[in-house]
C-alpha cells in the first residue's frame, strides 16, 4: 500500500482578533433577529479619523481573496490580511451598560488613540 505524499490539506489561514462569549452571543442574536445565517462578522482597519486609522466592523456575506478567518461558537470573525498586523491580539467584546452599550475593541497594538475611541495608531 502505498502513501501519496503530494497529498495536499486544505487549511484555512487564520488571525490573532478574539471575540469574547458576550460579544458572540450579541452577535448570534443580531444575526437571528435579521433573520440571516450566511453574514459573518467583518473586522478591519483603513486609514482615517483623527489618529490615523479607523476600525471598521460590519456584517459581510461576502468572502474575499486573503480572508482570514476564525470561528467562536458558529459566529465567523474575518479579517482581511492588510489589517491583520493592526488587529493581532485584539479582543471584541460587547459593553451593555448605563454609560455605554456596543462592540468595544481592546487593541494592544493601538499606541495612542483619540478622545472618542474611534481611531487609534
Amino acid at each position: 500500500m502505498s502513501v501519496d505524499t503530494n497529498a495536499t490539506q486544505a487549511t484555512t489561514d487564520t488571525h490573532g482578533v478574539v471575540l469574547t462569549d458576550v460579544a458572540a452571543g450579541k452577535v448570534k442574536s443580531l444575526l437571528e433577529q435579521e433573520g440571516r445565517d450566511d453574514l459573518r462578522l467583518r473586522v478591519g482597519v483603513q486609514p482615517g479619523g483623527c489618529s490615523g486609522l479607523i476600525y471598521q466592523l460590519y456584517f459581510d456575506e461576502r468572502t474575499l481573496d486573503g480572508d482570514l478567518v476564525r470561528d467562536f461558537g458558529g459566529v465567523e470573525v474575518v479579517v482581511d490580511r492588510m489589517s491583520s498586523p493592526y488587529l493581532e491580539g485584539a479582543t471584541i467584546d460587547f459593553a451593555d451598560t448605563i454609560e455605554k452599550q456596543g462592540f468595544t475593541i481592546d487593541n494592544p497594538n493601538a499606541g495612542s488613540s483619540c478622545a472618542c475611541g474611534d481611531s487609534f495608531s
